[in-house]
């Protein structure tokens, strides 16, 4: 049970998530935010491979894999047959960033620009966890994957901004340790009578390199050191949820996950800026309530 939601779970216990691993939380909040009226594509991931190993599945409700590339065409396909029958059952596409940022893009682009009823739900881990820690358009600026083994030298690609200027009416970003705020953005992309794009924060033990029992605590160091911000893109118009009063230095998040253990200052440095950069860009655009 979960405070403050309903007692039903639509994930089984069972899954062959390793220890730490938040998606079973973030899964088991969505669902239950969705109801038992709701069907889910899942495109090849961890999510998919811990929940599904033949013959056996976690999922209570009417579940689909597809490939990396194709889930939100599939997910277009089911909306539009749903539809002509005249239903209004939800439909949430699961991925990770390499099927969101990555490989799936040129499918979710069609899908926002076709106008389908659907909330598409990215978990990122910030690298291809499934296939070997490769870097995705979602790794941060000087991370270390093992394509990336002297960090990574790009910033991370903005796709929720991406996502928002397809002029759908709602993108938002969310983090398992603000669980409440989960629940409630997954209901309110379920209300509107369109695409719908939840951006979720979700660290990987093995991936990142550190203890399994730190998940929540690194989860909120993000959220309070400005390294993963908490927004909403309603019709084009940003709001931003949560401003921590005074940032913690984000070396204190840094220093949490072996994956950034050969920073030096002036990485260090780069990455202040660089959030530092997000922050103001997505200030100035809710001040001047202007759309994206």
């Amino acid at each position: 049970m979960i405070y403050g939601m309903p007692e039903e779970e639509y994930i089984a216990p069972g899954h062959g998530a390793c220890a730490g691993c938040p998606l079973p939380i973030i899964t088991r909040i969505i669902t239950k935010a969705s109801g038992e009226d709701t069907i889910i594509v899942n495109a090849t991931s961890c999510l998919e491979v811990v929940t599904s190993p033949y013959p056996h599945t976690s999922w209570k409700l009417p579940w689909v894999h597809t490939a990396f590339e194709n889930s939100a065409a599939v997910a277009s396909g089911i909306e539009a047959a749903v539809k002509k029958s005249g239903k209004k059952t939800n439909i949430l596409v699961f991925a990770g960033d390499g099927g969101t940022f990555d490989i799936g893009l040129q499918a979710l682009s069609g899908m926002l620009e076709r106008g389908h009823r659907i909330c598409f739900v990215c978990f990122d881990n910030e690298a291809y966890m499934n296939t070997g820690v490769q870097r995705s358009g979602a790794t941060p600026l000087h991370a270390w994957t093992t394509t990336t083994p002297l960090g990574k030298k790009e910033r991370k690609k903005p796709v929720a901004e991406i996502i928002a200027s397809h002029h759908i009416p709602y993108v938002a970003s969310a983090n398992p340790a603000y669980h409440k705020d989960l629940y409630d953005k997954v209901k309110k992309a379920l209300s509107f009578d369109g695409p719908s794009f939840i951006h979720v924060y979700s660290p990987c033990v093995p991936g990142w390199k550190y203890e399994s029992r730190k998940t929540i605590h690194i989860c909120r160091l993000a959220v309070e050191t400005g390294a993963w911000m908490l927004y909403e893109i309603e019709n084009g118009f940003v709001k931003i949820n949560r401003t921590p009063e005074k940032r913690i230095p984000v070396e204190e998040y840094l220093k949490t996950q072996k994956r950034f253990s050969h920073l030096s200052k002036k990485d260090i440095e780069d990455i202040e800026n660089d959030i530092e950069d997000s922050w103001q860009r997505m200030k100035n655009l809710e001040k001047a309530k202007a759309r994206i």
